[in-house]
């Protein structure tokens, strides 16, 4: 099993998370959060005054998959979440040791 860990941003939420579903994603875990890569922020005009703004809104998605659905759902995001533009977002891949169904005790694929 694995670990599928997206950042991505938030305007693209409702495609991603309608292109999950349709390959049958039943559980997403999303977390709102703030960083930088290589764009490393902006600098933004308010009241006249100049300010930089070195973390950028993101959303980090979390889902738990089996080994037979991970291309899938690599793809899917890569498609659904692309803009071609700077700053569209990262794909991390690790290793789920074990999974438990905190309710009903199921184990391993099972559980997700």
């Amino acid at each position: 099993m694995k670990l599928v860990t997206a950042i991505i941003k938030p305007f693209k939420m409702d495609d991603v998370r309608a292109a999950l579903s349709d390959i049958g994603v039943q559980g997403i875990t999303v977390t709102e959060v703030k960083g930088f890569g290589r764009q490393r922020g902006h600098t933004e005009l308010y009241r006249g005054a100049e300010y930089v703004v070195d973390f950028l809104p993101k959303l980090k998605l979390e889902i738990a998959v089996a080994e037979g659905q991970l291309d899938a759902i690599v793809e899917a995001i890569i498609k659904a979440a692309n803009t071609g533009k700077i700053g569209d977002g990262k794909i991390f891949v690790t290793d789920l040791e074990q999974v438990i169904r905190i309710r009903t005790g199921e184990t391993g694929e099972e559980a997700v």
